[in-house]
């Protein structure tokens, strides 16, 4: 087995390959093109989001057998073209979920305890009590949007909160439970306080929120999005805040961002989303703690050595 590392990887991840006899080359700053004149020397690559894997990549990669993804995203990959050509293709999504599910919980306490706008009224030495009553999350309704390895983390971290869960997957059934609920976006238009997105990017989830989804919800609500900035429409979700339709909103990930996360382009509604003392934006961080790196590698080793 001769694997290409296109991207970033933690140590341990090349420790692992070397305990298992696995010859690699690491290489994060080749370009597209240059890569693309010695993909057929392997047949394992290791990718995170700075090349396109796309068709014409693959129909060059004569030897590649597997794609393996250091994260959860497929999106720069074609997945439809790499099944054609017999290519596997997987991720190593649950080695960051309980980093992501720690980080959305970490948002709406953040939003419902008024934590960053009273914190920055500190800063110009404004106390301020009153003003920041927050609110709880007992006895709220919150709806989980994709229920995979993020979505299922989230809800086992909302748990202890005697909160009313709701999930969604398309594709999924069967994870209903005592405290987690299995529904459809009917239920979830109609009674959800709080939603939190948790689905791949794809034609289908493509603006999931949008003008159409915020006039379906029955409630004000506020939005958390921890999974693709494209998930969210900003013109959408600017409006739905003039309106005081969407009350809040937590974002990891924005529609502003370039293909391979490492930077964002400014816009009016980017603007103006920074400008809300209710809306919290991280850059894109998720999934993003020392431990998780670790996990990651262990993860995607595993899946691997199931090849060897």
């Amino acid at each position: 087995m001769n694997i290409l590392i296109t991207d970033l990887v933690d140590d341990l991840f090349i420790d692992l390959l070397k305990e298992n006899n696995i010859k690699y080359k690491y290489d994060t700053t080749t370009s597209y093109e240059e890569v693309l004149r010695q993909i057929h020397l392997f047949d394992g690559l290791v990718v995170r989001n700075r090349l396109k894997i796309d068709a014409n990549f693959l129909n060059k990669a004569k030897n590649l057998k597997f794609i393996g993804r250091y994260g959860s995203g497929m999106e720069s990959i074609d997945i439809g073209k790499a099944s054609e050509l017999n290519i596997q293709c997987f991720n190593s999504a649950a080695g960051n979920a309980n980093a992501v599910a720690e980080h959305v919980l970490g948002m709406l306490l953040y939003l419902f305890k008024n934590i960053h706008k009273s914190s920055l009224k500190l800063h110009d030495l404004k106390w301020e009590r009153e003003l920041n009553r927050g609110l709880e999350i007992e006895n709220k309704t919150i709806g989980i949007i994709g229920f995979g390895n993020t979505g299922s983390a989230f809800a086992e971290k909302l748990m202890k909160f005697k909160c009313e869960i709701i999930a969604y997957d398309k594709y999924k059934s069967g994870f209903q439970n005592d405290i987690i609920k299995e529904s459809d976006m009917k239920t979830i238009y109609e009674k959800c306080d709080i939603i939190s997105f948790h689905v791949p990017l794809s034609q289908e989830t493509n603006y999931f929120l949008n003008s159409e989804f915020i006039s379906k919800m029955k409630k004000p609500f506020y939005i958390l999005n921890t999974s693709r900035g494209k998930v969210v429409s900003n013109k959408a979700l600017v409006a739905g805040l003039k309106s005081n339709k969407i009350l809040g909103a937590g974002l990891d990930v924005i529609e502003n961002e370039n293909s391979s996360f490492s930077n964002i382009t400014v816009d009016k509604n980017l603007n103006y989303l920074l400008s809300c003392d209710n809306v919290i934006l991280t850059p894109h961080i998720a999934g993003l703690s020392k431990e998780s790196n670790k996990k990651l590698s262990t993860v995607l080793i595993d899946k691997i050595l199931e090849l060897k």
